[in-house]
């Protein structure tokens, strides 16, 4: 979770409970491109933009367990040891990695598109940054956003919500449980995708395969609940492989809005 913020700096001010001489960590100081790796040893040949983009190629191509700190050498054509000058440790090089695979959140298209649409489609970003790099998904989660393209996405979630009359921690809260459900559902379409797959079938022939053998299996049990909602579902047509999704997202906004309304 994001904790909320120190009460005694100002707008853009540090926490006034930390000294003002606490450095950024080294990892977080890269990322932003304020401090460089230190120039003690051999000249660099590489920057670390060349090595982030490298180790992307190699998850997009052979997955994340790919990724390793010779593997990325091997690639670049030098010394395991010589990435070090460039990422500190190999955790990092996946922050930075995920960061920048994520890419820019879609801009805002101005204050009269509204907070609800705004929100949805910060939400459906999410969700198409993740299905774009299926291994980001597989990275854990380090901590709050604050590598640069994160910071962005965070601050385009909170403008959607300026003027909603949520308080500070209630849009907090918002935002992470827009991101969350992207997460999350993203996680679960790539995991029976994957499922599918090693079937030789697609979602779409794994999903009605289901049924039937749902179907099958309860028959003859007391499950009169599965059995009216089987015949319901067969009588449906479901033209949107995303209709779920949508309808998920629209149940949350539809109660963030509930709670906008009250306070007006």
């Amino acid at each position: 979770m994001i904790v909320k913020p120190g009460l005694g700096g100002g707008v853009g001010e540090p926490d006034s409970d930390l000294p003002n001489d606490v450095p950024l960590p080294e990892n977080i100081a890269l990322a932003w491109g304020l401090r460089d790796r230190p120039s003690r040893g051999p000249k660099r040949s590489l920057s670390l933009e060349q090595v982030v983009a490298t180790a992307i190629r190699v998850a997009q191509a052979d997955g994340l367990a790919a990724v390793s700190m010779s593997r990325i050498a091997s690639e670049l054509g030098v010394g395991t040891m010589s990435l070090y000058r460039y990422v500190p440790t190999k955790h990092d090089l996946l922050d930075l990695m995920v960061d920048t695979a994520y890419g820019s959140p879609p801009p805002p298209r101005g204050p009269d598109e509204g907070w609800r649409p705004a929100l949805a489609r910060w939400g459906e970003g999410n969700l198409a940054a993740l299905r774009r790099q299926p291994w980001m998904q597989q990275v854990p989660l380090s901590g709050a956003p604050i590598n640069p393209n994160s910071v962005r996405w965070m601050e385009y979630g909170f403008l959607a919500l300026r003027g909603t009359g949520l308080r500070a921690t209630e849009r907090v809260s918002t935002v992470l449980l827009v991101s969350g459900y992207a997460r999350s559902w993203a996680m679960l379409t790539a995991d029976l995708a994957e499922a599918a797959a090693r079937t030789g079938q697609t979602p779409n022939e794994a999903g009605q395969r289901y049924w039937h053998h749902l179907a099958v299996v309860t028959a003859t049990g007391p499950y009169p609940a599965i059995h009216e909602l089987m015949a319901e579902v067969g009588e449906e047509e479901d033209e949107d492989d995303d209709l779920e999704w949508r309808f998920g997202l629209d149940r949350i906004l539809d109660g963030v809005e509930m709670l906008i309304n009250s306070r007006a």
